[in-house]
């Protein structure tokens, strides 16, 4: 089902997927950090940028959004959400580079990490694409409850 603005509405198994996605690559990487032969710190520094870039892949894609559908955001915002992805991607690789890890288990935490990035942005996207096919069917609808009272 397309919308007056032709997008089309997320189909129930692309959402379910990105869900399934973003839940693989969190557990899978929130388990290997758990089995991991590293200090607690070093397990909580590797948790808080997961987590961390997360919310700021998110921010990035709303801010994005909003500037795609002219809805007003703050330049200081935009700018924020983007450093925060490049933050959180360079600690990221900062981190995994001085990491004294097997390069099997820095290339594991590199994609459930990259995975679960890509994802969550997904389920974003989902989410507000939903959201406009909704407003634009709620419009149709009254659109059309009207031309039937004004007919009869």
């Amino acid at each position: 089902m397309t919308t007056n603005n032709n997008i089309p509405a997320p189909t129930l198994a692309f959402k379910l997927s990105s869900i399934i996605a973003l839940l693989a690559g969190t557990v899978a990487y929130c388990i290997g950090l758990y089995n991991a032969e590293m200090a607690l710190n070093e397990k909580g520094y590797y948790f808080a940028i997961l987590f961390y870039g997360l919310f700021a892949a998110v921010s990035v894609q709303k801010s994005v959004r909003d500037k795609q559908d002219n809805i007003e955001i703050s330049q200081v915002y935009y700018l924020i959400s983007w450093i925060s992805v490049a933050i959180a991607l360079s600690l990221l690789i900062i981190g995994l580079y001085n990491a004294d890890l097997l390069l099997s288990e820095k290339g594991f935490y590199g994609m459930a990490y990259t995975l679960s990035l890509f994802s969550s942005i997904t389920i974003q996207k989902n989410i507000r694409d939903s959201q406009l096919v909704q407003k634009d069917l709620s419009e149709l609808n009254s659109t059309d409850n009207e031309a039937t009272t004004l007919e009869s």
